[in-house]
């Protein structure tokens, strides 16, 4: 489903608001009040605002763009010649008039502005998700001004809580000033950076990148993210590719690196190809390595061996000195392993085959965990 609309509804954020008007007092010493259409406040400079909600209402439905009630100035706030919001200035003088002029260009230019940032959101969203045809990429990044042929690349910024929280903002903040760099988002635990890269950046500078981001969030003990990131990709129209890229390295590195705050698709290895096998070829290949349920009856001494024997590239010296065994004793256990599975782990083909096996279980006991 495309998520670009035929009227776009820009709505600023009450804070936003909030901040523009507490600026314009300290400037001019005129309290302010922003209402929506229907007389509710949305920011305020002063607290009796409840008196003017009738006013605003009447207000609305006149023919007027501006007028005095009550010993204060009323305003409306168009966005392309539709009614957004209600500006109210307090006083009815000359000078007030004036205050509330410069009050209401400066919130209809906040629209503009929010409007050209919600255009490129859209589009970026819908080039994500690939909504366009090739033509509509090319003649809305035309009409946007977004380069095509520019090296970029995917981030994806996994927090533990819903978009009620500032993590959004506090990416936006980091990548703020780079105006070709854009930040969305496209689901509810998921921030989306799309990264604009110099000629010489390089995967390495992208594992920088991913480090900066991890540290912004590093003192919040509650907040525990996770990234990912895909390829570079050298055309607009790739992008897509290095999000689905870097969603796929989430996703496998939850399984397979699930120690690991950082993973690139790259690192994937042979756990994205497992991770694309279907479930019921999945379970035809460990029925055929593991006999009678040879691997439930691994106790937790067994597994230790065996993946500590996986990480010392099969040396029987080295494992054994590293989990402070005889070197016998872990023979035993090698061969042990071999009665019960058929494997010999110092053969590097059997070796092999049962650490794809181990890897398959792992992603099999991951897929039963989620919600279908």
């Amino acid at each position: 489903m495309q998520i670009w609309g035929t009227r776009r509804t820009v709505m600023i954020s009450n804070q936003i608001l909030q901040n523009t008007i507490d600026g314009l007092k300290n400037i001019t010493r005129t309290d302010l009040c922003v209402m929506d259409v229907e007389g509710k406040v949305l920011a305020a400079t002063f607290q009796d605002t409840d008196k003017y909600k009738e006013s605003v209402q009447k207000f609305v439905g006149s023919p007027a763009d501006s007028q005095v009630e009550g010993g204060s100035q009323f305003f409306k706030v168009f966005d392309e010649h539709q009614l957004e919001y209600i500006l109210l200035a307090c006083g009815d003088s000359e000078d007030v008039f004036m205050m509330g002029k410069i009050a209401t260009f400066q919130i209809q230019n906040l629209l503009v502005a929010y409007k050209e940032r919600f255009d490129k959101d859209n589009f970026i969203k819908n080039l994500l998700l690939d909504n366009f045809l090739l033509v509509d990429i090319y003649n809305r990044a035309k009409k946007l001004h977004i380069d095509i042929e520019e090296r970029r690349v995917v981030f994806i910024v996994e927090t533990n809580r819903d978009k009620d929280g500032n993590e959004l903002e506090k990416i936006r903040g980091l990548f703020g000033g780079k105006s070709k760099d854009f930040v969305t988002a496209v689901d509810e635990k998921n921030i989306i950076v799309v990264k604009e890269l110099n000629d010489n950046e390089e995967y390495e500078d992208l594992a920088k990148t991913a480090e900066v981001i991890i540290n912004l969030f590093r003192q919040d003990a509650d907040n525990h993210v996770h990234i990912s990131y895909g390829t570079i990709v050298k055309e607009l129209k790739e992008v897509s590719r290095s999000y689905k890229e870097a969603r796929m390295a989430l996703d496998v590195g939850r399984i397979f690196f699930e120690d690991k705050d950082v993973i690139a698709y790259s690192q994937l290895g042979i756990g994205r190809l497992i991770y694309q096998l279907p479930i019921p070829l999945c379970k035809m290949f460990i029925k055929e390595i593991f006999k009678e349920n040879a691997l439930e009856s691994f106790d937790e001494e067994m597994i230790t061996t065996i993946n500590k024997f996986f990480e010392n590239s099969l040396n029987v010296s080295e494992t054994s000195r590293q989990l402070y065994i005889h070197r016998n004793t872990l023979v035993y256990r090698l061969d042990k392993l071999q009665k019960s599975t058929g494997l010999d782990l110092r053969v590097f083909e059997d070796a092999i085959t049962f650490r794809i096996a181990l890897m398959v279980v792992k992603y099999m006991k991951y897929m039963e965990t989620l919600d279908y």
